[in-house]
């Protein structure tokens, strides 16, 4: 489900996001890098733990804006719309607790 034209709940902390996602690419590249030069395996690991760590701040921080932004204001107007938000919500959270 698409957010309408008005703006998504992470656009005040757009920058943000695109700079924890650098960061996580580096760190991506930063893996790939690390096999190809056969580094240790446990070093590699832990690299990865890391990376994967980043990427779950983002999505947390997206979630909390999604939160915060569509869903109140779904949840404020009530109805069907309120009802689906709601669901699109829950599945978010339960994908990234997988």
């Amino acid at each position: 489900m698409q957010e309408e034209a008005h703006g998504h709940g992470y656009s005040e902390h757009k920058d943000d996001l695109l700079k924890r996602l650098r960061r996580a690419e580096g760190q991506v590249r930063g893996i790939h890098r690390m096999i190809e030069e056969d580094q240790y395996c446990i070093d590699v690991i832990t690299q990865v733990s890391a990376a994967t760590k980043a990427l779950e701040r983002v999505a947390l921080a997206l979630l909390d804006d999604h939160l915060s932004h569509c869903v109140a204001e779904a949840a404020s107007e009530g109805g069907k719309v309120s009802v689906e938000k709601l669901q699109e919500a829950s599945a978010a959270i339960a994908r990234l607790v997988r």
